[in-house]
């Protein structure tokens, strides 16, 4: 066999093998990018759930602290002072085991609850974030491919296009309202 058809089959495949590679790395990207954006989907939709549902919770202890503390004033207020002195060693006796079972579970006192939202939603956001950069990451490896050589010419070859980087909507880059009203 001639050296010349050698020569020309091993680049040939050489080339063939490069193409496919570059190819193969180009989709990948794509689907690394498809995958990164449906974490964003994920995380908004936790970021919505565990927020509305925190706050649900919180604004509800806070309203039932708020009638409770509302509802002691307002029942003093009809008492003479020896009701309220008996009114209050009662009030101290229920406090006391109160106080008891809020030591022993410390998860219902309000300023929990509070925390707990707090740390929800630093939970959420950062989960937020990762998606984000993630995605943004995957298109830039997908941009770099398409203006370097040769992977520019495969990606032409294929009609993949630049993609756009994750940017929020003016509207969505406020945050969830907290409302405690």
């Amino acid at each position: 066999m001639n050296p010349l058809i050698i020569v020309a089959i091993v680049v040939v495949v050489v080339l063939l093998i490069v193409y496919i590679s570059i190819r193969n790395n180009i989709s990948r990207t794509q689907v690394k990018i498809d995958e990164a954006s449906a974490g964003i989907d994920v995380a908004l939709q936790k970021r919505y759930d565990v927020l509305t549902k925190m706050l649900d919770v919180v604004k509800a202890y806070t309203k039932y602290e708020k009638e409770t503390i509302l509802e002691v004033i307002k029942v003093r207020q009809g008492m003479s002072m020896d009701e309220k002195v008996e009114a209050d060693k009662k009030m101290s006796e229920e406090f006391s085991k109160i106080s008891v079972v809020a030591e022993n579970y410390p998860e219902l006192r309000s300023s929990d609850n509070y925390k707990t939202l707090q740390q929800a939603i630093a939970d959420t956001e950062e989960h937020l974030q990762a998606a984000r950069r993630m995605f943004n990451s995957n298109v830039s490896k997908l941009n770099q491919l398409l203006v370097t050589f040769p992977s520019s010419m495969v990606a032409s070859s294929m009609g993949v296009t630049k993609r756009a980087f994750y940017e929020v909507e003016e509207a969505k880059k406020e945050d969830v309202k907290m409302d405690f009203e």
